[in-house]
């Protein structure tokens, strides 16, 4: 009771997403996704703080070409804004073309995830994230990189068993193996 009066019912409501983002569908993603067979593509992106070393991109890259399958990666620039040709491996955009595409920075994925091209999601485990694969009903391959993110994986891991781990090294790096056999296998 708040001064005397009795406390209104509380509804819990949610979570609420939107069915697209906000995007108008211009973005080239989405353009190079509209080419691509229904389910054939994985999705990788770790939030809007998922930094990797350049090492650690370039084993991903690595991983990526090794599965031979459709990609579109989402990469954040280190935040000593390296230039992007050292950022990867040499000739790994030549090389992956017809496969994949790389987009820097950021890409409408409320969008991403809702086309029918999406057949798997890499993810940082952000909440955010987990609801918009789940809503879509994308299948996800858990990444942490910080935070809450841990528990969020092993939660959708562990106990909803809706996503699958991506084994990371004791130096807390993922090999181009397990890149390739983890994303790349949820592509068809």
């Amino acid at each position: 009771m708040v001064c005397g009066q009795p406390t209104p019912p509380l509804y819990c409501i949610g979570p609420l997403l939107a069915d697209r983002g906000d995007d108008d569908g211009e973005h080239e993603c989405l353009k190079w996704l509209d080419l691509q067979p229904r389910g054939s593509v994985v999705y990788l992106c770790f939030g809007s703080e998922g930094v990797f070393s350049c090492d650690q991109l370039k084993e991903i890259a690595k991983g990526l070409e090794m599965s031979g399958h459709r990609f579109l990666w989402v990469v954040r620039s280190p935040p000593n804004k390296e230039d992007w040709s050292l950022l990867l491996p040499s000739g790994f955009l030549d090389r992956t073309k017809d496969k994949g595409i790389v987009v820097k920075n950021w890409a409408p994925q409320v969008n991403l995830l809702s086309h029918e091209s999406v057949g798997g999601f890499v993810t940082h485990c952000g909440w955010n994230s987990v609801l918009e694969a789940t809503r879509a009903g994308v299948p996800m391959v858990a990444w942490p990189l910080y935070a809450e993110q841990k528990v969020n994986k092993i939660v959708m891991v562990e106990e909803m068993k809706m996503a699958l781990t991506m084994e990371v090294s004791e130096d807390g790096k993922v090999a181009a193996v397990e890149v390739g056999r983890r994303g790349g296998g949820l592509g068809s």
